[in-house]
């Protein structure tokens, strides 16, 4: 398991300001170096948007316009701010704050809460499912232990939302939200465990930002402090913001557009949460003079699995579809992705294991493979199986790799070992660094070989064989590194939260993935009633199912496999079918059709500093420079007329529909003999197979196919629509 972008684990820190925008493509030096006004980086998956963002906070600060203590960096999970740490680290920009929002929030809060409140700040409860038992036993309300934990997410909801008790259940209904209890039960509740906080004197991690935001605005003189410290702010994963955290991100801003935001609204997988894609979607809006910048090239995935993903958001329906930005792969072919049904989930639960099984054995590490599921409750059958097949594996989601009490332990004997080693027998006999870690963790139960079978043995030995990685890495690093050497880079890793990798399979839900990727990916539970999961019933709900599938996808570097089970269990009824989403994607399923990105290409756009009136106007229009045509599948140069036209080489996958290019053929024959032209007048083969590729909806749309001039628009364009549109008999009739 790796991060978004490969790295060697010990690079050497660029020498100079200019060495770190080395090896950055076009769009990322735009970014790297956009550092004062508002920017806007739209990332699609797997394009180095932590790369670029890294780049640009390093390039700041060693080229002496950014000041490491003045950057506030921030994002969504511990294991995100830690990588950016790490990443940043290595650049050599020690010193710059990279926190998840609540992470930044307490800090401050502790800090100012004495000035501001007075006394000291109440306790954090680490989990409020307790607090929320008590409020319900309170009103009288018997809830089991899953309507406990969906009335707890309720109230998160109506917190992130800044939803007072009282206006819950007409908030809930606008919002479109099926509450776990009926609405006026949930409001009771709710304004019972906040009074139950009250009289504990305890707050919870959705306080943390709304006392933050309440004392940033009741307090000027704390406001301006917080703005004297902090003049430059990143955010990451900007789709993922809830209308809370966008509050407290105005708050730190005050009047200032030192801003750089980045995200990808086909990524917005938690809007049950509260989060919204609309603020990144409405950047420009707020900020008329905000550089844009597309990240598009994917260095990630191979041209195969890009085209899946592509396809699946072609399909796709809403706002944040309109903006969607079209992959284009860097990198060589691949494989195509793997479909296969099984009878039940136990046999496809044991057909995933034995194929892990033959990757292990063919020499594929087991970190680099992951199986990825709709729901936690799935996870049980794949553990049963891998184990039974004696492939190790790690839950992801567990506990973070330096809180694991092996590696505290073990860091303890390294630090001893590093002081004392002289008077250590175990020493005696080793010569080098990577010799010295494995004899002092030998005595914590590492072992060459691993033990037999899963379980806590056997993680236990997976975390003690990462540190010996580790050091065998970091020995080949730096020549002449010390025991005490890796002592510190052990802590600094851990302040960093930069964990090495641990070998074992991943199995993690879709949801704990994002922001993963593993070679190959085996995307398990693909039918319909699970992708999508059966309570997702509006168009809103199916679209963020489709996003999730689409974020599973972009996981695979080289391989992806895709699965379903026509029963839940052996002899069950198999009326289960492959997820509407793979329509027209995977082979015999029929076709679909596709839309044409709003989002588009890659690419940068400035705005106008002296826009105002705070509308969605575009900056002045400008002569687009030409590009080179790329395939749209494997992204290599395109030279030929015809595959120009098609947009991809002749030789990759077509996901044309084949109904709509035989309906365009039979017009263009009718179309032909009544004008006494031949038929490759009124269209070419070529422009009729790009026809059928994108399936054109409206004349815009139709417009962008080469081959499709103005004059053939007026002349032919609402026939062609027509037939795209699968009205029958168009152009056909005689009368006509």
């Amino acid at each position: 398991m790796t991060a978004a972008t490969h790295s060697t684990l010990f690079p050497q820190v660029p020498d100079s300001a200019d060495a770190v925008l080395e090896g950055l493509d076009p769009e990322q030096r735009e970014v790297a170096t956009a550092l004062r006004g508002p920017v806007c980086v739209l990332a699609g998956a797997g394009t180095g948007k932590t790369r670029a963002i890294t780049h640009r906070i390093a390039y700041g600060v060693r080229a002496g316009i950014l000041h490491p203590s003045s950057v506030l960096a921030v994002t969504f999970t511990n294991r995100a701010a830690g990588e950016m740490r790490g990443r940043l680290r290595q650049l050599g920009a020690s010193g710059v704050q990279a926190r998840t929002f609540h992470s930044a929030a307490l800090r401050q809060l502790q800090y100012f809460w004495p000035k501001a409140i007075g006394g000291s700040l109440p306790r954090l409860v680490d989990r409020k499912i307790q607090l929320v038992a008590d409020a319900a036993a309170a009103c009288r309300l018997r809830l089991d232990r899953g309507e406990l934990r969906d009335a707890a997410a309720e109230i998160e909801w109506a917190k992130v939302t800044q939803t007072v008790p009282a206006d819950y259940a007409p908030a809930a209904a606008k919002a479109g939200r099926e509450s776990p209890r009926d609405p006026a039960e949930i409001a009771q509740l709710y304004a019972a465990y906040e009074d139950l906080k009250r009289t504990r004197s305890v707050i919870d991690f959705e306080d943390v930002l709304l006392l933050t935001v309440a004392v940033l605005q009741d307090r000027h003189d704390v406001a301006e402090q917080v703005r004297a410290q902090y003049q430059h702010f990143v955010v990451d994963e900007y789709q993922d913001v809830s209308p809370l955290q966008q509050r407290l991100l105005e708050l730190w801003l005050g009047d200032r557009d030192d801003l750089c935001v980045v995200g990808d609204a086909s990524q917005t997988i938690y809007s049950f949460t509260g989060a919204t894609p609309d603020h990144l979607l409405d950047f420009r809006v707020r900020h008329p003079g905000a550089t844009v910048v597309k990240l598009v090239r994917d260095y990630r995935s191979t041209p195969q699995v890009v085209h899946l993903a592509n396809g699946l958001l072609a399909q796709a329906r809403g706002r944040a579809a309109d903006h969607r930005l079209e992959l284009v792969s860097q990198r060589p072919a691949g494989p195509e992705p793997v479909y296969t049904e099984y009878a039940d989930e136990p046999a496809e639960a044991e057909g995933a294991a034995r194929r892990i099984r033959e990757l292990l054995d063919s020499g594929v590490p087991a970190a680099e493979i992951a199986v990825l599921f709709r729901t936690n409750s799935q996870s049980e059958t794949y553990e049963q199986a891998l184990a039974d097949a004696g492939v190790p594996y790690q839950l992801r989601g567990a506990e973070r790799f330096f809180d694991r009490p092996e590696v505290r332990k073990a860091g303890s004997a390294l630090r001893a070992a590093a002081r004392f080693g002289g008077n250590d027998s175990l020493l005696d006999d080793a010569v080098d660094l990577p010799s010295q870690v494995r004899a002092v963790l030998s005595g914590e139960g590492w072992t060459t070989e691993p033990p037999a079978g899963s379980g806590a043995v056997r993680e236990r030995w997976e975390s003690l064989a990462a540190l010996v990685g580790l050091a065998q890495d970091f020995a080949a690093a730096r020549a002449g590194a010390t025991l005490s050497d890796l002592v510190v880079e052990l802590d600094e890793r851990a302040g960093a939260q930069h964990a090495p990798t641990v070998q074992g399979v991943t199995l993690a839900s879709l949801h704990s993935a994002k922001g993963l990727e593993w070679d190959v990916v085996f995307l398990v539970g693909v039918a319909e009633g699970m992708m999508p999961i059966t309570y997702a019933k509006t168009d809103e709900q199916i679209e963020e199912e489709r996003r999730l599938l689409y974020v599973g996808v972009t996981r695979a570097r080289q391989r992806l496999h895709l699965s379903w089970a026509l029963a839940r269990s052996p002899g069950g009824r198999p009326n289960r079918r492959p997820s509407r989403f793979l329509k027209g994607l995977r082979p015999g399923s029929g076709a679909a059709g596709g839309r044409v990105a709003a989002g588009g290409a890659g690419g940068v756009e400035h705005g106008s500093r002296c826009g105002g009136g705070g509308g969605a106007a575009a900056p002045a229009p400008r002569r687009a420079r030409r590009t080179p045509a790329r395939c749209r599948v494997c992204g290599r140069t395109l030279t030929d007329a015809g595959e120009m036209k098609l947009m991809r080489c002749e030789g990759c996958p077509s996901d044309m529909d084949e109904g709509v290019y035989e309906r365009l053929r039979e017009w263009r024959a009718v179309q032909a003999e009544r004008s006494g032209q031949p038929a490759f007048c009124v269209f070419t083969d070529k422009t009729l197979m790009a026809i059928a590729e994108s399936v054109p909806e409206d004349e815009r749309e139709l417009a962008r196919i080469p081959g499709v001039g103005m004059r053939k628009l007026n002349r032919y364009g609402s026939d062609v629509l027509a037939i795209c549109a699968g009205q029958e008999g168009v152009g056909l009739d005689e009368g006509d």
